[in-house]
């Protein structure tokens, strides 16, 4: 194996001669320069792992030595060296990405350990940049599946935010059209890929948890605050904070949210003083923000700080073709799982696809093709074991076709519109008006993502009236 290069650069001999037998004897590989030509020179041929740097040479500042190392390799490690040790220049040093920095005469064992500890630190740093490297490869434009017109807008469009100084971004669509795909991608498309990516689910989270987990709080601030905590905007310093269902954010935490955006800085919680942030956020939500601030249910000026960058997202509906290359994605990637060989979709099941309407987009569709990858034992997926549902064209699983049974008259074309609420032709077979309401239930939990409140705004009733009809649901045997 070979040994760590440690590159010394001195301008006195006798400093360059002590610290390479030091060197030699804890086992690393020691190369020596005495002015910063000749150490820049070592850098880029030797690629040392380490650079130990006299801050005052005959050819100039090891300061301005330290500058010239971090722009060629950002993750190396330089530790500094000076026998007239000033707080300007400890200060200037750490500031530009020294490791650390020592005062002569040195002590050896002290310089041994911070060695050590720096060839730690600096690996650390290769991995990270490595699986950052890895995620941006994973999750950038290029991994996003899309050829139709809607979504080549779409990706146009997150392009040019991920390529512009955007401090706030608004993503809005439907349940599993893949808002979390869109927010990474922008974040490893951007200057800031090499940071963190820090996403949090509002909806998972107590509401009386949020303020913590977003801001940090300080040790005692309240009754289980046994330490200081780190909140995710600090996690995600330099990076990207992606805020999933913004829409259910309490009120009084948007107000806070605003502020944050507003001065760019954020106070932890039992926090005195705030603390400066660099960080974008991008926030998403199933539900058209606009609407909700018109009914207070979102806060105006929140929406429009988000929405100066608003991304809208197609539901899989709109997106033509793509649903079969989408399928087709899947399957391959299935094969791989499941250490299958299936080629593709029947013609039939194309057709289907096609043809179905997707309330759950892209999550529904990744499902399915799952579902029939575990259970088809042929080299095709055929419509053996494709969900009742979708075989049915969009047909509820209890068989109320059309989604509900019902089709809206239009005002005026019928005699029983125009009485103050629209009128639904009946089917001239009639409905099982019980299948036709939990239908319609079902319909409206899946629009809103399982959200039970969006839900029950949808069919115009309370939370309660809607969970009594989710356990009439549950109660029901599946239709044979």
């Amino acid at each position: 194996m070979p040994k760590n290069k440690v590159l010394v650069v001195d301008d006195e001999p006798a400093i360059r001669y002590t610290l390479g037998e030091a060197l030699k004897g804890w086992g690393y590989e020691h190369l020596e320069a005495g002015t910063i030509a000749r150490a820049l020179e070592f850098f880029e041929s030797e690629h040392p792992l380490v650079v130990l740097q006299d801050i005052h040479l005959p050819d100039g500042s090891g300061l301005d030595a330290l500058r010239e190392y971090k722009s060629r390799q950002p993750q190396s490690v330089i530790i500094m060296m000076t026998g007239n040790v000033l707080v300007d220049d400890t200060l200037s040093a750490l500031r530009g990405g020294a490791y650390d920095f020592i005062s002569k005469p040195i002590h050896l064992r002290e310089l041994q350990v911070t060695i050590r500890n720096g060839i730690e630190v600096g690996t650390l740093r290769r991995e990270v940049r490595t699986l950052r490297g890895e995620q941006a490869r994973q999750f950038g434009f290029d991994q996003i599946i899309g050829d139709s017109r809607a979504m080549r807008e779409t990706l146009s469009l997150a392009r040019k935010v991920a390529a512009s100084e955007a401090s706030a971004v608004l993503l809005q669509g439907e349940s599993g059209t893949g808002k979390d795909l869109i927010a990474k991608a922008i974040h490893y498309g951007s200057e800031r890929g090499d940071k963190p990516f820090v996403a949090i689910n509002l909806a998972a989270i107590p509401g009386t948890l949020i303020e913590s987990e977003l801001f940090g709080h300080e040790k005692g601030a309240f009754t289980d605050a046994k330490a200081r905590k780190e909140g995710l905007f600090e996690q995600a310093q330099g990076g990207t904070i992606f805020l999933d269902e913004i829409g259910e954010l309490e009120l009084n935490l948007q107000a806070k949210l605003l502020r944050v955006l507003e001065e760019g800085s954020f106070r932890r919680v039992g926090g005195l003083r705030d603390l400066p942030l660099d960080v974008r956020v991008v926030a998403a939500s199933n539900r058209d923000l606009k609407s909700e601030s018109e009914q207070s249910r979102f806060r105006v000026d929140l929406y429009y700080r988000l929405s100066v960058i608003q991304i809208d997202l197609p539901p899989l509906r709109e997106r033509g073709d793509d649903v079969l290359h989408l399928a087709n994605h899947y399957i391959q990637s299935f094969n791989r799982s499941f250490r299958k060989r299936v080629q593709g979709l029947t013609s039939e099941v194309e057709e289907i696809f096609r043809h179905y309407r997707w309330p759950g987009n892209v999550r529904e569709l990744r499902n399915v093709i799952e579902r029939v990858m575990i259970l088809e034992d042929t080299d095709q997926v055929t419509t053996t074991w494709l969900p009742r549902d979708l075989m049915a064209g969009g047909e509820s699983p209890r068989g109320i076709t059309g989604g509900n049974g019902l089709e809206e008259a239009s005002r005026g074309a019928h005699p029983e519109a125009g009485r103050g609420r629209p009128a639904f032709l009946m089917p001239e077979k009639g409905v099982n008006l019980e299948e036709v309401e939990l239908s319609l239930v079902e319909q409206a939990m899946q629009r809103s993502g399982g959200n039970q409140t969006r839900a029950a705004e949808l069919l115009g009733i309370s939370r309660d009236q809607l969970r009594y009809r989710l356990k009439k649901l549950e109660e029901l045997p599946e239709h044979p």
